[in-house]
């Protein structure tokens, strides 16, 4: 199926605020709505895509320039993602998360690939200068090795179980309190504080091996 335009882009990001479609509704109610709507998608539904966009886009894009800090690179993960959801909605389980869950879980991915392309990028540009330029070796090994210890947050990430990255993805990059993410997942405030602990330790235990290696 060719993507709606607003998968492709076609439109503005408009900053999230207190008109936001999105906040007018309790999350419960959203999710349910959102779930039907991703239901009508995956059968290739435009309509229903515009709306499940139009009620989305401000999370998914907050959270893109809140992690990549630049807003034309937020834009482009923003279109990436609702192509990706346009392409999945037939796979989506609301079993496993809720639909606001799910989009913030592929906008993260999609950012963390891009930090990692950046970042890489990043790194050959250092290893060219320091080969061709002749810059200073301490200045280039201190970035170097800042440049890895990066790289091995964002590889021990994927350590973490599925609900875990999201839960703290919703906490720490999506800015949420623990109360307001486990009304987004719809999952006892308990069980937030749990995974966020026991994600935590995996990832220190994860970080700690990197620095040992």
């Amino acid at each position: 199926m060719t993507a709606p335009d607003e998968a492709r882009g076609v439109g503005v990001f408009p900053e999230a605020g207190p008109s936001c479609p999105v906040e007018r509704r309790g999350e419960p109610e959203l999710a349910r709505l959102l779930a039907g709507l991703l239901g009508r998608v995956g059968r290739g539904d435009r309509a229903a895509f515009t709306e499940f966009y139009r009620l989305t886009n401000h999370r998914v894009f907050g959270l893109a320039v809140r992690m990549l800090r630049n807003r034309s690179a937020a834009e482009e993960i923003t279109q990436e993602v609702y192509v990706q959801a346009w392409s999945l909605a037939d796979q989506y389980d609301q079993r496993r998360s809720s639909p606001m869950g799910w989009l913030i879980m592929l906008t993260h991915r999609r950012a963390v690939d891009r930090i990692r392309s950046e970042r890489a990028a990043s790194d050959r540009d250092v290893v060219y200068g320091h080969t061709q330029l002749g810059r200073d070796h301490d200045v280039v090994a201190e970035t170097v090795t800042q440049r890895a210890e990066e790289r091995a947050v964002v590889r021990c990430l994927d350590t973490l179980t599925s609900r875990q990255r999201e839960t703290i993805a919703l906490a720490y990059y999506g800015g949420r309190t623990y109360t307001e993410v486990a009304r987004q997942l719809e999952i006892p405030l308990a069980t937030v504080k749990s995974r966020v602990r026991d994600g935590l330790k995996r990832l220190a235990a994860c970080l700690t091996g990197s620095e040992s290696r």
